[in-house]
């Protein structure tokens, strides 16, 4: 699969599904956003067959709708909630 070398070339044999990463991803994403004074970020992650999460990187200003219209997640509208100050 092309995928495995760059995930554009072979769009459409990927999913999208909603997890809950590991405790210490959620707190290192969360620090790191606040130590770079950040509101939103866009991280890119891969897991390895064992199960480690490995970081690549962060876009402080990254896409997000193919993953919002393959999930139903609602990241468009918590973004604009927090531009809206509202929590």
């Amino acid at each position: 699969m092309s995928a495995r070398v760059d995930w554009r070339r072979d769009y459409d044999s990927l999913a999208y599904k909603v997890c809950d990463p590991p405790p210490a991803v959620t707190q290192g994403v969360l620090a790191m956003l606040d130590t770079l004074g950040l509101p939103y970020g866009a991280f890119d992650f891969v897991i390895t067959p064992t199960g480690e999460w490995v970081m690549l990187e962060l876009n402080p200003s990254g896409q997000y709708g193919f993953v919002e219209q393959a999930t139903g997640l609602p990241i468009t509208a918590a973004i604009a909630d927090y531009l809206e100050g509202v929590t």
